[in-house]
């Protein structure tokens, strides 16, 4: 039995429709990074409880901090899924400092987010590099995790006219070792890194764009029936005041949300989301 079982969490509530039987529904996941205190979690957690009901044709995520994931899965309302914000290639074993996938499975989280541009790029360490980040996806999910997988281009990238050469190249190593099947557990969270954190965002067009050519590199590289059902949120600097502009776009799937996920604009975010 999964630690989150043993737990009482509260019942949400949903309104609307849910998606329609072959279309796509929106997925919504919040990334804390690595924010917060026993106290202000609590206090979110409270203000998320009390938020009131969630579109049916949406599913919400958080991706909370490792220490924080236990007071989540104990306090959290149920309709809102847990993911880590990271797990390691290995499982088990003697890996100090390391959580891998199994248990996080066994704690009762659902989801996990890999190839974050901040774990590419590194904090005072290496970075993942996209092969790297493919070996731990394969991983997470044969031990039952969803995975949003981030992939994205820096800014001297988009300036240059790169952006899709850089998605492909993070992408292709996925495409080599995932299964058709196990795309159906993968999110692909596209994440401009210059707009993440600054403010700055891509423009709906520019962004169904991208959004657009990644579908279609799936199409090509993976199977025109992964890349129809497989889901792709927008990962830069989206918030209440520009989610509905860019949740209309035809290939845009939801958003993965990091500064506004840490207070009640993540509800203006879930929101946003069109009915079906």
């Amino acid at each position: 039995m999964a630690f989150a079982d043993s737990c009482s969490r509260p019942e949400g509530s949903s309104k609307g429709s849910a998606a329609p039987e072959g279309t796509r529904t929106y997925l919504l996941g919040g990334n804390w990074k690595a924010n917060g205190t026993v106290a202000s979690v609590e206090k979110l957690i409270a203000d998320f409880n009390g938020a009131g009901p969630i579109p049916a044709n949406a599913e919400v995520v958080v991706g909370a901090p490792f220490i924080h994931i236990p007071l989540c899965l104990m306090s959290l309302r149920k309709d809102i899924a847990i993911a880590a914000q990271n797990c390691n290639l290995t499982g088990t074993g003697a890996y100090t400092g390391e959580v891998c996938a199994s248990q996080l499975k066994d704690m009762g989280v659902t989801w996990v987010i890999l190839g974050h541009s901040e774990r590419r790029e590194g904090f005072g360490m290496a970075g993942e590099d996209s092969e790297l980040v493919a070996k731990k996806t394969k991983m997470a999910l044969g031990e039952g995790l969803k995975v949003m997988l981030c992939i994205g281009e820096k800014k001297e990238e988009r300036e240059a006219g790169t952006t899709m050469d850089v998605c492909a190249a993070q992408l292709k190593p996925c495409a080599e070792i995932l299964s058709k099947e196990d795309w159906a557990n993968v999110s692909i969270a596209y994440e401009p890194v210059w707009a993440i954190g600054t403010g700055l965002t891509a423009t709906p067009e520019m962004a169904q764009e991208t959004h657009a050519s990644i579908r279609q590199w799936m199409a090509d590289n993976v199977g025109a029936d992964v890349a129809a059902a497989v889901r792709i949120q927008y990962g830069g600097s989206m918030k209440g005041a520009n989610a509905s502009g860019l949740l209309s776009q035809k290939d845009i799937d939801g958003g993965l949300i990091g500064g506004a996920s840490l207070k009640m604009d993540f509800f203006d975010c879930i929101n946003g989301v069109p009915s079906s």
